[in-house]
């Protein structure tokens, strides 16, 4: 199953959902992440239908719902690029690493550990993960401190393998914002990149190297592009008039039709260096969007149902593996024959319990943590709440 401070704009799948008047909300983020996170339910959904991945076995006309990983491309640029709306506004800077820290810990941690807990749940009482076994002692610890890309464990839940590269590049933002604000974004991105290729190009040959690679590092690359492309915020007048959304296009249609020519087995295969063709072309897609452009996508993206999608985006990335293989292998495989029926059996049954469940869970342990950014504003919320209650039940 493999295939989130003032003016922040917060990661991920995750996301603070805030007034469209607010300066920190860019209009078409919250869409962006939302249907990024819906697409990657319908991915495993296909996945679970059509076996033989990464081969496509189903409908040519369904085969671009095999590339449910580009989602995970489109989520790390987005991360990148909402961590540094803030700082892009205030010369690169981000104030206080500690308070990021424990910000970044508050709005991640608790969504993730719980998402974790009823994971556990579904793998040991109902259905375990694709070509996993039941979770062990081991996955708990392993998953519970985010090493799952460090320490091999049976996996409770097959969309956990990018939090825990998530965490790691929290970890890097603010050495890349060090490097951005003295030297500049081309050196950043450079210096990033050199890396990241120099450990592609090693790892067939040096196994220590090849070892880096289970930490999926062309997503640094990624990230920093993002990072990168926050910069157009508080750019002047002529970088933000810049054709950003006719450069979108043009710099993914080459890496698509590289992917279009050489098929899926292929494409899956190089991952590696097909994320990092992909990335210049999300960021700058993000950059468009964040001046306002195209118009029309941007209205779409920011029409209330997309946008509160995207506000617990983050909780239905989490949780949904477990449920579409729930739903798949206990309702729809003894009941529906395989292939397409299977499929569209699927989407009707699990997307919808999926949305549903994704955002009462979000009620509880995502939402609340967007709206208070500490324990003492989430128990004063809460003791205003509960007295509010008494005193209208009186």
């Amino acid at each position: 199953m493999k295939s989130p401070e003032k003016g922040e704009q917060d990661n991920p799948i995750d996301n603070p959902e805030r007034p469209p008047g607010e300066r920190g909300r860019l209009a078409g983020l919250d869409g962006i992440r939302g249907v990024a996170a819906l697409f990657v339910v319908v991915h495993h959904c296909w996945l679970m239908s059509f076996p033989g991945y990464p081969a496509n076995t189903g409908p040519s006309w369904l085969g671009w719902l095999l590339y449910g990983h580009f989602a995970v491309v489109v989520f790390i640029v987005l991360s990148g690029f909402s961590l540094a709306v803030s700082p892009a506004r205030s010369g690169w800077r981000l104030g206080d690493v500690r308070r990021f820290a424990r910000r970044r810990a508050w709005r991640i941690l608790p969504p993730y550990w719980a998402a974790l807990t009823f994971s556990l749940v579904i793998a040991w009482t109902l259905v375990t993960q694709p070509g996993e076994g039941p979770p062990t002692a081991k996955s708990v610890v392993v998953y519970g401190l985010l090493l799952q890309d460090v320490f091999g464990a049976p996996s409770p839940n097959g969309a956990f393998w990018s939090i825990a590269i998530e965490a790691q590049l929290y970890l890097a933002f603010p050495l890349l914002l060090l490097i951005l604000r003295r030297a500049g974004a081309a050196v950043m991105v450079g210096l990033v990149t050199a890396v990241v290729v120099a450990i592609g190009l090693l790892a067939p040959g040096v196994p220590a190297v090849d070892m880096l690679m289970r930490l999926t590092p062309q997503f640094a690359v990624l990230f920093a592009l993002g990072v990168v492309a926050a910069g157009v915020v508080g750019a002047g007048e002529r970088a933000r008039r810049l054709p950003w959304h006719w450069l979108a296009p043009l710099a993914a249609a080459p890496v698509l039709a590289v992917i279009v020519v050489r098929g899926s087995v292929w494409t899956v295969a190089h991952y590696f260096w097909i994320d990092i063709a992909l990335g210049p072309s999300v960021a700058l897609l993000l950059a468009a969007v964040a001046t306002g452009r195209p118009a029309l996508l941007v209205r779409v993206l920011d029409l209330r149902p997309i946008r509160a999608l995207g506000s617990f985006s983050y909780t239905l990335y989490l949780i949904h593996a477990p449920i579409v293989v729930a739903v798949h292998q206990l309702v729809v495989t003894p009941r529906v024959p395989a292939g397409l029926p299977a499929f569209l059996v699927a989407l009707a049954l699990a997307v919808p319990v999926t949305l549903l469940a994704a955002r009462l869970f979000a009620a509880v342990f995502e939402l609340p943590f967007q709206r208070h950014r500490d324990r003492a504003a989430l128990l004063a919320a809460a003791r205003t709440t509960l007295s509010r209650n008494l005193t209208s039940g009186g």
